[in-house]
């Protein structure tokens, strides 16, 4: 029974993470015919990228047994955030294009450097915790980035940059990933999707807050620095 649920939750976080990851496809499709991405950074879908490649490696059996439904998740978000980033390469700024493309390159060299080390000097379990404590630590840091945003609603009093099914996702594909990493004993999918369980929690609760709200002043101004 307990192998049933885990795959049902693991199958759960593949369909609400597909979504999560599908979510930028409306910006790039506004960016395409705008023909540019004007102001706004490049760099979530780079540090998304380098997340979903250490997790799909992670998931395969090589590293460790029964993940291979977080390598398939993760596989489908590495290819979509590929698919941004090369987008974003096409359409963005010389000044904003060089950066991110230094950037894509390094993360790509790094992440073969990690399977080279993983495979050659590691083995068993001493691999899984190499490159279980590398991905569920830069998850844990992905997660700062919606504090910035949580910290805009509050200070505008508008939730116009941050989205409702954006955060409902976030909520329900950290949740499903959460309930399968405790159900498999894996804190290093346990842990960084329990952190974004809560942070999706209170995106939540704040856009109830704020969903009705007229927002400050304060609002264009914010506007400006998410662009940037």
């Amino acid at each position: 029974m307990e192998n049933v649920i885990h795959f049902v939750f693991g199958i759960l976080g593949n369909i609400f993470g597909t979504l999560l990851f599908l979510a930028p496809a409306i910006t790039f499709y506004r960016v395409i015919k705008k023909g540019s991405t004007e102001e706004f950074s490049g760099l979530p879908y780079v540090t998304a990228l380098f997340n979903c490649l250490l997790y799909t490696w992670y998931g395969l059996p090589l590293v460790t047994s029964h993940n291979i439904l977080v390598s398939i998740s993760n596989g489908i978000g590495a290819a979509l955030e590929i698919t941004y980033v090369t987008l974003y390469l096409v359409y963005a700024p010389p000044k904003y294009r060089t950066k991110i493309l230094v950037l894509f390159v390094a993360e790509l060299v790094l992440f073969a450097a990690i399977v080279v080390i993983s495979l050659t000097l590691l083995h068993h379990t001493p691999r899984s915790l190499f490159v279980g404590v590398i991905a569920a630590t830069l998850s844990v840091c992905m997660y700062a980035a919606p504090l910035s945003i949580m910290r805009t609603v509050i200070q505008t009093k508008s939730v116009e940059f941050m989205p409702f099914f954006l955060s409902l996702f976030v909520f329900l594909c950290s949740l499903s990933w959460f309930i399968y990493g405790i159900i498999g004993r894996d804190l290093f999918v346990a842990v960084p999707n329990g952190l974004g369980t809560v942070l999706g929690v209170t995106q939540l609760v704040l856009y109830a807050i704020y969903r009705k709200s007229k927002p400050t002043r304060q609002t264009e101004d914010s506007k400006a620095d998410t662009q940037t």
